[in-house]
């Protein structure tokens, strides 16, 4: 009777155990124990290696302060900031993970790129910088110290895409840029926005 009892017992666990291993094999596998140097290598081939972009259809992220960059990660995979591609790819990461690639990149210097812009235009871009962009993108633009994305040397069809976003809504601005946005259009339109355009350009 003890035999049988022990046999009975020894039955279930094993039906247990596969049961567990089945759905362990089912389970999704995700990255766990990754360097941020090995999450930063999935990103390079949009962004470069070490986030230095050299197409102007992605960005550079290299320099990016900590925050900034968190903060964008998380808006992909919210939805919160529209993509094509990396609503889906954000959603594979932990806030851990976003923060790991965060400490990587911030260490990483900004590589500018090297792009046309009109120089004329980009002299008076440079004066609506100051008027109207300077308090939050310091420096002509350069700065990432008050967690805000770096323009001056930033692909000009991205920035481009991202103001289009503001302006339209897509994208949520917040308090002080939709102001100083929606002043720049008013008096200068579409016309200012190209003279910005052509100053972060030229910041090479």
């Amino acid at each position: 009777m003890a035999f049988k009892t022990l046999t009975k017992a020894v039955v279930v666990a094993g039906l247990a155990l596969s049961a567990t291993a089945a759905i362990a094999a089912d389970a999704p596998k995700v990255m766990t124990g990754a360097s941020a140097s090995m999450l930063a290598n999935t990103c390079a081939g949009c962004h470069g290696t070490d986030g230095a972009s050299q197409g102007p259809a992605s960005p550079t992220i290299a320099g990016l302060s900590k925050d900034y960059f968190i903060e964008t990660m998380q808006g992909f995979a919210s939805g919160e900031i529209p993509s094509t591609i990396m609503g889906r790819i954000a959603k594979g990461y932990t806030e851990e993970e976003f923060a790991l690639m965060a400490d990587f990149y911030r260490t990483k210097p900004f590589t500018k790129a090297k792009q046309d812009f009109d120089k004329k235009l980009a002299k008076k871009g440079a004066k609506l910088h100051d008027k109207y962009c300077e308090k939050c993108h310091a420096e002509g633009g350069q700065s990432a110290e008050d967690d805000a994305g770096v323009l001056a040397g930033q692909w000009t069809p991205y920035v481009n895409w991202q103001l289009a976003n503001f302006k339209a809504g897509d994208r949520e601005a917040p308090k002080k840029m939709k102001k100083q946005m929606r002043k720049l259009l008013e008096k200068k339109g579409s016309e200012g926005v190209k003279a910005l355009l052509n100053y972060y350009a030229s910041q090479q």
